[in-house]
């Protein structure tokens, strides 16, 4: 299983000591996720051999609207393994699940954007998996903690009856609010979804990464040339 994480300097841990805690609490690997205008220097190679988890480059894409969106995630898919968009207006949200470029639609109850069986049809036609934040649930107190719990709720409804792609994450930025898989299960279970469910959204994130990869690995033909699933439009 796979956490995705915010680290300097677009949150206040290195990608070293979140990789070195999620190790501990047993994930196989870490996702560094920054947005796009606070990206972490860091070496993957390095840190997976020393703490002996997988490292995988992403970013996570803010974008005040669809056409600033869509240069954003076109500039980063050939660089990165994991391409997220921020999501949490209706207009993000339909651009993410209609472009097979974007990996994850991250937040997308936030705000004041909604997820209905449109939404979901495209995002089986092209791939793109729902990102489940339980960090609010964890992070959140009062109403804003409730209004979450429903959010999540309703897109969990969604997501069973369409058997859309998703992703679990407690979107953590520090070591401090890194949960092992077996506390994020229970979580689930406590506000209504089955431990397996979880375990499956945290491991989708390790599924999607190797099939990324294998990807890029085989897309590159020469200079400027590619083939495949995020090959250019013509």
């Amino acid at each position: 299983m796979y956490e995705a994480v915010h680290a300097q300097p677009d949150g206040q841990s290195t990608v070293e000591r979140l990789a070195e805690t999620a190790a501990d609490y047993g994930f196989e690997g870490v996702v560094v996720r920054n947005h796009s205008s606070a990206r972490a220097a860091y070496d993957a190679e390095e840190i997976a051999e020393e703490y002996g988890i997988d490292v995988v480059r992403g970013v996570e894409v803010r974008a005040e609207d669809p056409q600033h969106a869509s240069g954003a995630v076109g500039n980063y898919r050939t660089d990165e393994t994991i391409v997220a968009l921020e999501g949490g207006t209706n207009a993000l949200n339909r651009f993410a699940v209609e472009n097979d470029k974007v990996d994850v639609l991250a937040g997308p109850m936030d705000g004041s954007g909604d997820v209905n069986h449109v939404l979901a049809k495209a995002a089986v036609e092209n791939g793109v998996r729902f990102e489940f934040d339980l960090g609010g649930v964890l992070r959140a107190h009062g109403g804003r903690r409730v209004r979450t719990i429903q959010a999540l709720r309703k897109l969990g409804e969604i997501v069973d009856y369409y058997d859309a792609p998703y992703v679990v994450s407690a979107d953590p930025s520090s070591h401090l609010e890194l949960r092992a898989p077996r506390e994020l299960a229970a979580l689930g279970e406590t506000i209504g979804f089955s431990s397996a469910f979880v375990e499956e959204g945290l491991a989708e994130w390790g599924r999607l990464a190797r099939r990324n990869r294998q990807v890029q690995s085989e897309s590159f033909i020469e200079p400027g040339v590619e083939r495949g699933r995020y090959e250019e439009d013509s």
